[in-house]
């Protein structure tokens, strides 16, 4: 079951705050698996109901391959937040957001960079087009 927009909206939102407090506490230049981590926990804390490294198989040749991708957060079985720590954020990375919730089903993603002066400059929202028959659910 889907939420409703506006609901989607709350949790980006809130989302977006989470990552704002963890990069003006620890700033840029550290590594993904630490702004995960903290993130992960903030999320938590909050309230939202949030998953690390969620497994994406990969459908080949009728088969599920275990070793497909993974989803750095999954927030409310909804939002899918794709972290990165790069000079900024490039084609390929909004590539691989729109890939995993296209595998996924899910509708909305964040592709949040931390190694940025200013995070607002490193946060892109990403809506899916394909359509949810086109995808599975995890």
């Amino acid at each position: 079951m889907s939420l409703e927009m506006s609901e989607i909206d709350l949790i980006t939102n809130a989302i977006i705050g989470a990552a704002m407090k963890v990069h003006s506490e620890l700033g840029p230049g550290l590594l993904e698996s630490v702004y995960e981590a903290c993130l992960f926990r903030e999320l938590q804390k909050s309230g939202l109901k949030t998953f690390r490294q969620v497994q994406l198989p990969v459908i080949y040749d009728g088969e599920e391959i275990e070793d497909g991708f993974r989803l750095d957060l999954l927030v409310e079985d909804e939002v899918v937040v794709e972290l990165k720590t790069a000079d900024s954020l490039l084609p390929i990375h909004e590539a691989q957001l729109l890939t995993y919730l296209k595998l996924s089903g899910k509708q909305t993603g964040l592709l949040i960079n931390f190694n940025v002066p200013h995070l607002r400059n490193g946060i892109k929202r990403m809506v899916n087009r394909f359509g949810k028959n086109s995808s599975r659910t995890l």
